[in-house]
C-alpha cells in the first residue's frame, strides 16, 4: 500500500489501477467543543501510520428531500453518502500512479510530458476542488467528484470539506468579543485557506508542485474561489483559478454582505437556540443547532433576505466588496477560466440558450474585459450548452460537473457516445489549463482552439 510522510505523520492510502488515493486526511482539528464557531486550528501529529482509506463525514446539512431534482441527480446512491458530523475538516488526494521523485536530475536528456512528469523529477500540477451547495450543503466526496481521470492525465486532485451554514458563517457579538482582533464569521473560508496551507506544506510529499496550484469550484465553490482570490490571506498559494457558474464581475450572485447584516442574522439564530452565553451555545447538540439554523433560514427567506450565512466583508478575510476588488485590481494576476451553463440560475426557462440574457455569462465576459483593461491577459470563457438526456432540465446549474470530472459513467442518465466525447474534450481543456495556464494543446491536437476572451471580440467557447 502507498505510504506518504506528511508534516503530521505517515499516511497509508489505496493503490488503484493507474493511480493512488488518500481519503479523509485531517487538515485541522475537529471544530467541536471550544473550537465550534472558531477559526480552524492545526491538527495534532499522530504516531505510527494513519490509514487514509475512507472518506470523512460531511458537515451537518440536514436530510435531502426525496424526489427533488438535485437529490435525484447527485445524492441517491448510498455508496456515496457519508455520515454527517461537525468533525468534518478533512481532504482527499488522488495522485498519478507513480509519484514524483526528488531527483531533479533524472532523465536529463528527455523533455517531460504529462505522462512522464514524475519519472523526470518534475512534480505534478495540483488542482484543489471546492464544492458548491449554497454554502449550506455538499461535500468533497460526492458521487460526481472523483480524481481518477485527473490523476491519469497527470494532475493531482485535492477535494475538501469545509464548514457550512451556521457552523461556517455565524457572526455574533459574543464571538467578536472572544477574538483578540474582534474577527468572527467566515470560518468556512478560513477552513478553505487552512486546506490551501496544508497543500503548500504537504503536496510535495505526494509528488505535487506547490507552485502550480489551481483552485476551482462550482456555484458556491466558485463564489468561494472568488473570495479566496479576493483575500490577502491566500497570496502566493493560488497560481491559476477556474470559476464555474458563480464567479465573475457584477453577475448578481456574489453579494456584498456586511458585518452588521450578518450580526443581525446571528442574533436571530442565537435567540432560537435559547442560549444565554457563548459557552451555552457551544454546549448545544448538533441537532439543536440545526433546528435553530432551519428556523433562522425560514425567517430570512420569508423576509426576502435570502442566504445570510455566507462570506462577509470583515476587513480581514474579505477586505472589500467583490466588484471593488476586481475594479481596483486587487485579485492575483494569474490565468483564469470562467463559465456557466445555458439553463443556469438567473436564466429564465424561455431564455435558455441565449447567453446574452444570462447574468452569469455576462459576468464572465466582464471579468475578462476588466482584467484586459488592467493590462492582464484575457481569461478563457466557456458556455456549456449540452441538454442532458433523461429529462427536460437541459443544461442546468451543475450539469457540467459530470463532464469536467470525468464521471459521466456514474450518472443515472442515458448518456450517449457524444457525452463521453464531450467529457474527454472538457477534461483535456481543464487539465491542460492546470498544467500550463492555457487550455489548448501544443501542435495539432484533437481539441478545437479555445481563444481567450478579449474585450474587443468577446470570444467564448461553446461546449456542446
Amino acid at each position: 500500500m502507498p505510504t506518504v510522510k506528511t508534516t503530521k505523520g505517515l499516511l497509508e492510502g489505496i493503490q488503484e489501477n493507474g493511480y493512488q488515493v488518500y481519503k479523509g486526511i485531517p487538515y485541522a482539528k475537529p471544530p467541536v467543543g471550544e473550537l465550534r464557531f472558531h477559526a480552524p486550528v492545526e491538527p495534532e501529529p499522530w504516531e505510527g501510520v494513519r490509514e487514509a482509506k475512507e472518506f470523512s463525514c460531511m458537515c451537518p446539512q440536514g436530510e435531502r428531500k426525496p424526489g427533488e431534482m438535485y437529490t435525484i441527480e447527485f445524492y441517491e446512491n448510498p455508496d456515496f453518502l457519508p455520515g454527517q458530523s461537525e468533525d468534518c475538516l478533512y481532504l482527499n488526494v488522488w495522485t498519478p500512479g507513480t509519484q514524483a521523485t526528488s531527483d531533479k536530475q533524472a532523465m536529463p536528456d528527455k523533455q517531460a510530458t504529462p505522462d512522464m512528469e514524475a519519472a523526470s523529477g518534475t512534480p505534478y500540477p495540483v488542482a484543489v476542488w471546492i464544492h458548491g451547495g449554497a454554502f449550506m450543503g455538499g461535500f468533497g466526496s460526492e458521487l460526481e467528484f472523483d480524481g481518477e481521470a485527473y490523476a491519469k492525465r497527470g494532475v493531482i486532485l485535492v477535494t475538501i470539506n469545509y464548514r457550512l451554514g451556521v457552523f461556517g458563517f455565524l457572526n455574533h457579538p459574543w464571538l467578536a468579543e472572544e477574538d483578540k482582533d474582534g474577527h468572527c464569521g467566515n470560518y468556512g473560508i478560513l477552513d478553505q485557506i487552512a486546506a490551501l496551507k496544508w497543500v503548500q506544506e504537504n503536496i510535495a510529499a505526494f509528488g505535487g508542485d506547490p507552485n502550480r496550484v489551481t483552485v476551482f469550484g462550482q456555484s458556491a465553490g466558485a463564489m468561494s474561489t472568488q473570495t479566496l482570490l479576493s483575500s490577502p490571506l491566500t497570496r502566493g498559494m493560488i497560481h491559476r483559478a477556474i470559476l464555474q457558474s458563480g464567479g465573475g464581475y457584477d453577475n448578481g450572485l456574489n453579494r456584498d454582505v456586511t458585518v452588521e447584516e450578518a450580526m443581525e442574522a446571528g442574533k436571530s439564530f442565537v435567540a432560537y437556540t435559547g442560549a444565554a452565553s457563548l459557552s451555552e451555545l457551544r454546549e448545544k447538540t448538533t441537532e439543536e443547532i440545526m433546528e435553530a439554523f432551519g428556523k433562522t433560514m425560514m425567517e430570512s427567506f420569508q423576509s426576502g433576505k435570502g442566504l445570510v450565512f455566507v462570506p462577509i466583508i470583515d476587513g480581514y478575510v474579505l477586505p472589500k466588496g467583490y466588484n471593488a476588488i476586481l475594479e481596483e485590481g486587487l485579485h492575483p494576476d494569474i490565468p483564469y477560466m470562467l463559465g456557466s451553463t445555458a439553463n443556469d440560475i438567473f436564466v429564465p426557462a424561455e431564455d435558455g440558450g441565449q447567453p446574452e440574457k444570462s447574468n452569469l455569462h455576462k459576468g464572465c465576459l466582464a471579468w475578462s474585459a476588466m482584467g484586459q483593461k488592467q493590462g492582464r491577459k484575457p481569461a478563457y470563457v466557456y458556455y456549456f450548452t449540452r441538454q442532458l438526456p433523461g429529462d427536460g432540465n437541459g443544461a442546468f446549474h451543475s450539469a457540467e460537473l459530470w463532464y469536467m470530472m470525468g464521471t459521466v459513467g456514474r450518472c443515472w442518465r442515458p448518456m450517449e457516445e457524444r457525452d463521453y466525447a464531450l467529457s474527454e474534450r472538457m477534461m483535456a481543456y481543464w487539465t491542460n489549463f492546470m498544467k500550463t495556464g492555457n487550455p489548448n494543446e501544443d501542435g495539432e491536437g484533437v481539441l478545437p482552439e479555445w481563444k481567450p476572451c478579449t474585450a474587443e471580440g468577446g470570444e467564448y467557447l461553446i461546449l456542446e
